[in-house]
């Protein structure tokens, strides 16, 4: 409720998608925190989501992106594609479906988050225009059509860009009644399509993606007669999707500079280095769509103005792409003669005796006359919200007693915002007005697809909701105090409280930041902001965890006593219950530890440091034994996050854990779109990537990131392994010995990183290769790899998963008696896999080293369905089925082993096992 009791109104003036998926996140996140709301939609549209491009009743306007990116909501990317699999429509993910479906979609959706909302929150749809905004004691006030004046809360403006532009026609034909000045319009082009009087051919004006639909519309009877001509300054159409789809390479921005020639430079290098390595510019211009806002923010009003003036139609005919089947229809016509492309604008047109227009065309000095019987303006709307005319939007702009309540962004594309919320004349965000989509494109860019629409719709329900229902809030001191209390202390970056000052804050924050990213110097931020306040108990609790957990640079103990002292002092209850469980962490990892971890996270789930101890990734081992109870982990935590890019990428390595690949490849690149520095995110796709046999594809999208926004991840050596791996799977055994001597191997990589990725790596090498024929070059030696290991980890592991690696390690080093020597200790061991997994596996590497294959094979056999419970990744486990191949083929087993390689091939297909069952295959000559 308000600070007055009632409940809040929000007002949001347009119901096409901006303006409903805006009405659906304040309704999800209202519903979240059960805070009741009302939303008011003003819109003279018959039903909410039915805007200018998705209002469309042809089913042959396609969407120009592909289903899997069009879900409504970004922590669910399969979102709209279960829906289609529910009505039994085709739910594949790289389709482009009708874009009524999309609204009908939209709608049910919205349907469905107010059912859920339970009353929490009402959405009403008033079927008229806005044409007035002011100030008032309430907030706002917006007049409509019909005069009435409605009050609210806060109101959002998601108008789009109603009007489409024609202030290139001349007089002569904007008068004419054979001109269609929006095709859009309800039934525009029936008329056009009944005709049979005036002459068959008719001129469309634009060669972007609005003249594509009216191609579509026009020439679906067949209709012989008629040519379409479509003429541009340009003369260029969109280009066509991918007839695949391929994962993004986003670029590292950083040092791109801040003017336009320097940034045109770094983007065509982009270009075509991505063009060479996968021999298509598109995944290079997708990425590039994501660091566009940044690299946007960084020019100055000059160079905007002479990107809009000599860049932008060629990056719009780049980046707005059409769909492969509307390509295929569109070159077909152009084949048969149909559809005539051509360069020049149109300067007169003179009315024809029976009907239609004689148009004269002009290209530079030169000009042609079409005798026509309609002319489409397919030219888009007008940029300029300064020249639309739209009643709403002039109001906005006008000047005032008080001055203006919105001011014009870059060459008036749209409004200037701080984050969505206006901007006035004074240069104030106090006025409760808030905006997205199209109308940011002025200090955006890019700003008018689904994709981007939807985060702003959710970030902006969220500020919407913090303004106008604020939660209440706990001061240090323990009191609980209403949202809009004045007292504030610094916030971490998901938005907790720390009980520290502001310059230690940043510190922290800057290190947490780079923990969540998976960069390297995280801890020593952490360790400068414990430096800068030495009563910032949660600094030093956090480098003990991090010592711990994560095998940082940091003294646990030391630490710790820290921590606890500190905490006597000042800490709220949060921050008293992670250096509790950091202590229990360090004591009982495995027990109360683990128990105190879980509890902690239930009662905060956006404490990210707790969250990362307790998950499974590359840099914690976690407190989840149980492959399924770590998914439930991380799915139960989404109320808390919503579509944080953070938890996006673990849940992105959550589903390709679960098989659900498309899902995890939609995730990561999800979070990549809001932070390409994430390194779960990357860790998720590299999984998706190997795991659905895309193995060339991967190495060279996962080279393309290490050398770019991955320059300073922690675990390059993974990233690296991973790539081997693809390498490995393509039967490139030079190039893996390449990446071997230049990133993997000692002393660039020690530790327990030398032991899982390293010390593996020239195992799977081994028994995949060398071991298979022996032509090949034999592995680098393993020696100086264990020496960077260390005995302890060799020896001594504290885990199932880390024991399974130390077991593969002395079987590569051939050592006999340190692998006897580790099998008994895993027997003796307290947890359950290490005994029952581990040890038989050791057992069968002995078996292996004394020749006896078949008892060796037995053994890795009988531990393949339990070998889970060990821990690691699929791709990580695989290790312990290429051992069992290679027992197999020593056995003379070959039938076995090729139904092995049979059925991986199903699964996830490689060249490297391709040639090996075609060896199997191949009767052994006498």
């Amino acid at each position: 409720m308000s600070r007055s009791g009632r409940r809040p109104r929000i007002l949001i003036v347009g119901a096409g998608a901006a303006g409903t998926l805006t009405a659906l996140h304040l309704t999800r996140e209202a519903s979240r925190r059960s805070t009741p709301v009302e939303v008011v939609l003003v819109d003279p549209a018959d039903r909410w989501a039915r805007g200018t491009a998705f209002g469309t009743t042809d089913d042959q306007h396609l969407l120009n992106v592909p289903a899997s990116g069009m879900s409504a909501l970004p922590q669910d990317p399969s979102h709209f594609l279960s829906w289609r699999q529910r009505r039994g429509l085709t739910a594949d993910g790289y389709s482009f479906v009708p874009r009524r479906d999309w609204a009908c979609y939209l709608d049910d959706t919205l349907v469905e988050a107010l059912r859920q909302a339970e009353g929490e929150v009402a959405v009403d749809h008033r079927r008229t225009r806005a044409v007035a905004v002011r100030r008032d004691e309430r907030g706002a006030a917006v007049t409509t059509a019909a005069g009435e004046e409605i009050t609210a809360d806060a109101v959002v403006v998601a108008t789009g860009l109603p009007s489409a532009g024609h202030h290139w026609a001349p007089p002569s034909l904007r008068d004419s009644a054979f001109y269609v000045p929006d095709p859009w319009a309800p039934g525009a082009l029936d008329v056009v399509r009944r005709d049979r009087v005036a002459p068959p051919g008719v001129l469309l004006v634009g060669a972007g993606l609005t003249m594509v639909d009216v191609v579509l519309t026009l020439t679906a009877d067949d209709r012989a007669d008629r040519v379409l001509h479509a003429v541009s300054r340009s003369g260029r159409l969109p280009h066509a999707h991918a007839p695949a789809l391929r994962p993004v390479a986003i670029p590292d921005v950083a040092e791109w500079g801040t003017t336009l020639a320097e940034i045109r430079a770094h983007a065509a290098e982009h270009v075509a280095g991505v063009r060479r390595t996968t021999g298509d510019w598109r995944p290079a211009v997708d990425g590039l769509r994501f660091q566009v806002a940044t690299l946007w923010d960084r020019l100055d009003e000059a160079d905007r103005d002479t990107f809009l003036a000599e860049d932008a139609g060629g990056w719009n005919v780049l980046r707005h792409r059409m769909a492969p089947s509307s390509a295929a229809v569109v070159e077909g016509l152009r084949g048969s003669g149909r559809l005539a492309l051509g360069t020049g604008q149109v300067r007169s047109a003179r009315p024809l005796p029976e009907g239609g227009l004689r148009v004269t065309v002009g290209d530079g000095g030169a000009e042609r006359t079409l005798d026509v019987g309609w002319v489409v303006n397919c030219t888009g709307p007008r940029l300029d919200v300064r020249t639309l005319g739209n009643r709403f939007l002039d109001d906005l702009l006008r000047p005032r007693d008080e001055g203006a309540l919105a001011v014009p962004a870059t060459a008036g594309m749209g409004v200037c915002t701080a984050n969505g919320r206006l901007v006035d004349e004074h240069g104030s965000a106090a006025a409760p007005l808030w905006t997205l989509g199209a109308l940011r494109r002025g200090e955006l860019w890019e700003s008018t697809a689904v994709p981007e629409i939807r985060s702003q719709a959710l970030a902006l329900a969220t500020d919407v909701l913090d303004a106008v229902a604020p939660l209440p809030r706990r001061l240090e001191d323990g009191r609980l105090v209403p949202g809009t209390h004045p007292i504030a202390r610094p916030r971490d970056p998901l938005g907790l409280p720390l009980s520290t000052t502001a310059e230690a804050a940043a510190a922290y924050n800057a290190g947490l930041e780079r923990v969540m990213l998976l960069k390297s110097g995280g801890e020593d931020l952490i360790r400068q902001a414990a430096e800068l306040d030495p009563g910032f108990a949660l600094a030093h609790a956090a480098l003990a965890m991090l010592g711990h957990e994560a095998g940082a640079a940091a003294d646990v103990q030391a630490s710790l006593a820290a921590a606890r002292k500190a905490i006597r002092k000042r800490g709220d209850d949060r921050e008293r219950s992670l250096v509790d469980v950091v202590g229990r962490r360090v004591r009982d990892p495995r027990g109360s530890g683990a128990r105190a971890l879980r509890r902690h996270i239930g009662e905060h789930p956006r404490d990210v440091l707790a969250v990362s101890a307790a998950v499974p990734t590359i840099a914690f081992s976690g407190i989840i034994d149980v492959q399924r109870e770590a998914w439930e982990v991380v799915e139960g935590l989404a109320p808390a996050y919503g579509d944080h890019w953070w938890y996006i990428s673990l849940l992105a390595f959550t589903r390709q854990d679960q098989g659900r690949f498309d899902e995890a490849g939609l995730l990561a690149e999800s979070a990549l779109s809001c932070e390409p520095a994430s390194g779960h995110a990357v860790h998720a796709q590299t999984h998706v990537l190997y795991e659905t046999g895309q193995h060339a594809t991967g190495q060279e999208w996962l080279d393309h990131w290490v050398a770019g926004s991955g320059r300073s991840a922690s675990h390059r050596a993974h990233f690296s392994w991973h790539a081997a791996l693809h390498e490995l799977a393509l039967g490139d055994t030079e190039a893996v010995r390449r990446r071997y001597y230049s990133q993997l191997a000692p002393p660039a990589v020690t530790g327990v990183r030398a032991l899982v990725d390293t010390a593996s790596l020239l195992w799977r090498w081994q028994v995949t290769t060398t071991a298979w024929d022996d032509t090949e070059v034999p592995v680098p030696p393993i020696d100086p790899v264990l020496e960077a290991i260390g005995d302890d980890l060799l020896d001594r592991p504290g885990t199932p998963f880390t024991a399974l690696h130390a077991a593969l390690a002395h079987a590569a080093s051939g050592d006999h008696r340190r692998l006897a020597a580790l099998a008994a200790r895993c027997r003796r061991a307290r947890q359950s896999p290490t005994r029952t997994v581990v040890a038989p596996f050791c057992d069968a590497l002995l078996q292996a080293g004394d020749r006896r294959w078949d008892e060796a094979a037995q053994g890795i056999s009988a531990l393949l369905p339990h070998l889970v419970t060990v821990g690691g990744s699929l791709a990580q486990r695989e290790v312990v089925e290429e051992t069992l191949l290679l027992c197999l083929l020593n056995a003379g087993r070959a039938a076995e082993a090729r139904a092995v390689l049979d059925a991986r091939l199903d699964r996830r297909p490689s060249p490297l096992d391709r040639q090996r069952t075609g060896a199997l295959s191949t009767p052994a000559p006498a």
